[in-house]
């Protein structure tokens, strides 16, 4: 059965100072109560056939089937989300990705995002099965909600709350001329909250899952920039019993997908804090993971970071220049700490996502973040780089 376990507490002692607060979890349990087949869910996650027509019969027969006892997303058809997105008009597209176009739409006088996921794509299908699958039976303040979705025929379409501010990545990559930038309190709030939903994934969720395609545009912001995880297609259900791991062709975003699992295939929750680490770097530095724009020493993030995050005399040099030096000195120094340590070659050196968490909460809630905080500024003379505690 999907059950809700207690959240794991292991303590690093870099992060010893700040408080956790528990979750509360009867919400959780109330929304996944109905659901007994732990098995099944895990198989739709796994999915392959043969052909189209199998294909398409199998996710409308299952979809049905699922959606009448254990699903609360609602059904529509695809007249009623022609008639939303006004025949999904051009100027009604406020997205598009490698699955498929996302429309505003209305439906009862909300504001809803409407992706219309490419009906000739394998990947599509198997995402429309995965992601409502996945995004009906977890819930989280930071995770984007399923309001419903259309299997008529061939359309595959996902209908989601409207975020009014988009991605992460309009807000931070490649501003366009006279668009003010996030300042260092809202970027640490984005932070923060998109962590609690790696975290949710990781250690609430049982069996626990893993999200593997962790970007900036996949980070949606409601009007007050509160951060909701969004596009599940490609999440795993992580290792369970006393599996380490699970062996997955390697999918994401070039960049982003940690050392181990592009090599090796082989999947962990330590995959996901490493793709946070790249992330939050975006978050500190301003700067894409891989800018072919830059010099060529400068065009991937992580390798011309890496030296910099030795050295603290230079820590400067990572801060986005578009802050203008608006930022807590003690705060950038704890944030690139955080950083460094989710960004390690080895896997089992990188915090858990709750330990990520409570360093960011204390960033986001302090303003200046450095009255004893998190990591204490190293004595003049002692070694001048930041070291993991694992």
């Amino acid at each position: 059965m999907l059950k809700i376990k207690a959240k794991k507490v292991v303590k690093m002692s870099c992060f010893s100072c700040c408080s956790g607060e528990k979750l509360s979890r009867k919400s959780l349990k109330k929304s996944i109560k109905n659901y007994k087949d732990t098995k099944t869910l895990a198989s739709f996650a796994n999915l392959s056939f043969k052909s189209d027509s199998s294909r398409r019969r199998y996710i409308t027969e299952e979809i049905k089937k699922i959606g009448k006892g254990n699903i609360s997303a609602k059904i529509f058809s695809f007249r009623e989300l022609t008639v939303a997105t006004q025949n999904f008009t051009l100027e009604n597209l406020i997205g598009e990705g490698g699955f498929g176009r996302v429309y505003k739409g209305q439906l009862e006088d909300k504001d809803v995002a409407v992706k219309q996921l490419d009906r000739n794509g394998f990947q599509g299908n198997r995402e429309f099965l995965v992601e409502v699958l996945m995004l009906s039976l977890l819930h989280h303040s930071n995770l984007v909600n399923l309001v419903g979705y259309c299997a008529d025929g061939d359309q595959r379409i996902l209908v989601y709350e409207y975020l009014a501010n988009g991605s992460l990545e309009d807000h931070l990559l490649d501003l366009p001329e006279g668009k003010a930038p996030l300042d260092w309190n809202t970027r640490m709030k984005v932070a923060a909250g998109a962590a609690k939903g790696l975290e949710y994934l990781h250690e609430t969720a049982d069996p626990p899952v893993i999200y593997r395609d962790f970007k900036a545009s996949n980070i949606l912001l409601d009007a007050e920039f509160n951060p909701k995880l969004s596009d599940f297609g490609l999440a795993k259900l992580g290792p369970t019993g006393d599996k380490t791991h699970v062996s997955t062709r390697v999918m994401g975003t070039y960049g982003y997908c940690a050392p181990e699992y592009a090599l090796t295939g082989q999947l962990t929750s330590k995959s996901d804090v490493y793709s946070f680490g790249v992330v939050f770097l975006e978050i500190i530095t301003g700067r894409r993971v891989i800018d072919n724009s830059r010099p060529t020493e400068e065009q991937n993030l992580v390798t011309w970071a890496s030296p910099l995050l030795k050295d603290r005399k230079k820590f400067d040099l990572l801060a986005d220049p578009l802050l203008e030096g608006n930022y807590p000195q003690k705060g950038l120094h704890q944030a690139l700490a955080v950083a460094a340590m989710c960004l390690q070659e080895e896997a089992a050196t990188r915090p858990l996502m709750s330990d990520v968490v409570t360093a960011l909460e204390y960033l986001a809630t302090n303003k200046d973040a450095g009255q004893g905080g998190i990591l204490e500024e190293p004595e003049e003379g002692e070694e001048d780089h930041i070291e993991a505690d694992s």
